[in-house]
């Protein structure tokens, strides 16, 4: 097991009696470098900034009762599993969307078994062929299609360009009309 350095034992001792300048410093050399290490997983930068300032608030909420035994090592752990439960928040958001979604469709179209099953093949069709898209392609048409971000702030969480945001959609949904075509003839 790792234990803490004598620096780090110190600032622990600091920011349990309360020491506001200990804690900021800790904050200061820590932040960057566990953002980075939660952008690694995450891939959304204001979700890993999210993550690790929440993080540091739990720390200074809990700091009486903190027992900590490596103080990088229970960062880290805590970034991982937070970033964790969020891409797992993610999953049962996109699961949920994608079921509300198919109930509505069917709900408000009164639609057959057979308009169902047809419903779901394209769907099954669309999913098929996103999935052959460049990454980035990939996630642009998701971000704007599926979660309904607008091209500006997809093109500030991509450090992209709007133009290039218009571009990868548009090419999106030429290819998406151009194999769903083909296969229906």
């Amino acid at each position: 097991m790792l234990y803490m350095t004598v620096n780090d034992v110190s600032a622990l001792r600091k920011i349990r009696g309360g020491d506001i300048r200990a804690f900021e410093k800790l904050f200061r050399y820590y932040y960057e470098p566990l953002c980075r290490y939660a952008v690694s997983f995450t891939k959304d930068i204001e979700a890993a900034e999210e993550i690790v300032q929440e993080l540091f608030y739990m720390l200074w909420k809990e700091r009486e009762h903190l027992c900590i035994h490596s103080l990088k090592s229970y960062l880290y752990g805590a970034v991982r599993n937070n970033g964790l439960q969020y891409l797992k928040h993610l999953e049962v958001r996109d699961k949920y969307r994608e079921k509300l979604t198919r109930e509505t469709v069917s709900e408000n179209y009164n639609l057959t078994p057979l308009d169902k099953l047809e419903y779901q093949e394209l769907e099954e069709r669309v999913a098929g062929i996103l999935n052959t898209f460049p990454e980035r392609r990939q996630r642009i048409f998701r971000m704007h299609r599926f979660e309904g971000k607008k091209y500006a702030e997809i093109a500030r969480e991509l450090s992209v360009s709007v133009k290039t945001v218009e571009a990868e959609i548009s090419e999106a949904l030429k290819i998406l009309r151009k194999r769903i075509g083909e296969r229906a003839c």
